[in-house]
């Protein structure tokens, strides 16, 4: 269903989100703002912008331009329905977070009825730990109404998991984003954040031990979704990431049988139909759609709705309302277009990112060194945009 789009001053954007009413437009048509300069953070490690991420500083920071349209695929007489009747809150009758599973190419509570989840993803756990708090968490939920949130462990880059970094901190905050999460009755993806090894099979033996961990301390945890392989990238092909997988897989179904694992995709997860061509042999399996509005436009949309309409399970873990290098002006014609998309074929979005780094898709300008209490002027551009888009999704 397409409804008018209404222009909100700031400043009664600004109220609605203080009073947690929800109430914002139905179409998002002005998000303004601008980055001040740049705080000194918190760290694990050291600072980011020392690290061996790639040229530019998102998590999509490698990311290219190559979105080559590919022919739609036939639609299929079980793909999803636009417009559909989907659920963002999946609670059972006493109140606790119901398990999730993957049923006719759909995200679904244990009835069978679809769901919807949406939040933020943090950046990197390591260079930006002081947003792993409860009063933060509890800012997403009850003002943004967050229902999800993604914690981002890179594991290649300078201070990440498997090239030097603190382990066991960094599973500490794994840890307390998980309390943190479930005590606000959120769901949780836990992100093994493949970017500047590309491969994902360049860390296998570090990621066999590290979900082997996390999935038997956290087996029958309901909310918990593990996302294996961020982004595969450059030379990694759909054959890498399948036979990475059919290791990394059975450690979480040894522990867990049916938790929901979100698989990455070749072209820094952009690569469906690939997972379509050859899908993995495993049940509650869905497979993650990247994308940046300034950089990936209509004819990655096509191949998107192409794929779940042939039946794909398609779970978008991370995007952005800028560029694929993070930075540059939201594309807001193309960000309403995603918008229009997500929300007609019910998708689960998280967006990218929490912090107050020194880039566009930061949601908090560098000046902001508040973990809780946010107001429009602490927003950046995407911050404001995406604080209404969550007001609107949530009435």
């Amino acid at each position: 269903m397409r409804k008018k789009r209404y222009i909100l001053p700031g400043v009664l954007i600004l109220v609605l989100l203080l009073s947690g009413c929800g109430k914002a437009s139905d179409k998002i048509r002005e998000a303004a703002g601008g980055q001040d300069e740049t705080t000194q953070m918190t760290e694990i490690s050291t600072d980011p912008e020392m690290s061996s991420e790639t040229e530019s500083s998102s998590d999509a920071d490698t990311l290219s331009d190559a979105n080559t349209s590919s022919d739609a695929e036939t639609p299929s007489d079980s793909k999803p329905q636009s417009d559909p009747e989907t659920s963002s809150d999946p609670e059972s009758s006493s109140g606790s977070l119901q398990a999730l599973c993957v049923k006719d190419g759909r995200l679904c509570d244990t009835d069978g009825h679809p769901v919807q989840l949406y939040g933020m993803s943090t950046h990197g756990l390591a260079w930006y730990p002081q947003y792993v708090n409860p009063d933060t968490f509890a800012f997403l939920s009850q003002k943004w109404y967050n229902n999800c949130i993604r914690l981002a462990m890179y594991t290649d880059e300078y201070g990440g998991y498997a090239s030097g970094g603190d382990k066991e901190a960094l599973k500490k905050l794994i840890r307390q984003g998980v309390a943190y999460a479930t005590d606000l009755g959120m769901y949780v993806i836990i992100d093994w954040h493949v970017l500047n090894d590309q491969n994902p099979l360049v860390h296998l033996a570090e990621a066999k031990e590290f979900f082997a961990e996390m999935t038997a301390e956290f087996a029958g945890q309901d909310n918990i979704l593990y996302e294996i392989c961020n982004e595969p990238n450059s030379s990694a092909t759909w054959a890498d990431v399948s036979a990475y997988a059919k290791e990394i897989i059975p450690i979480i179904r040894g522990n867990d049988p049916d938790a929901v694992i979100l698989v990455g995709t070749p072209t820094w997860s952009q690569d469906l139909e690939a997972a379509l061509a050859e899908p993995l042999p495993y049940d509650n399996i869905m497979y993650t759609l990247h994308f940046y509005a300034a950089t990936h436009k209509e004819d990655l949309r096509q191949r998107v709705v192409a794929c779940m309409e042939a039946g794909l399970p398609v779970f978008i873990s991370e995007f952005g309302l800028c560029d694929a290098s993070g930075n540059g002006a939201v594309d807001e014609q193309e960000a309403l277009a995603w918008k229009d998309m997500i929300e007609s074929y019910g998708i689960s979005f998280l967006c990218w990112n929490l912090s107050n780094k020194d880039e566009a898709s930061a949601v908090f300008l560098p000046s902001c060194e508040k973990l809780t209490d946010f107001t429009e002027e602490d927003l950046s551009t995407q911050g404001r945009w995406m604080a209404v888009w969550f007001s609107e999704h949530a009435k």
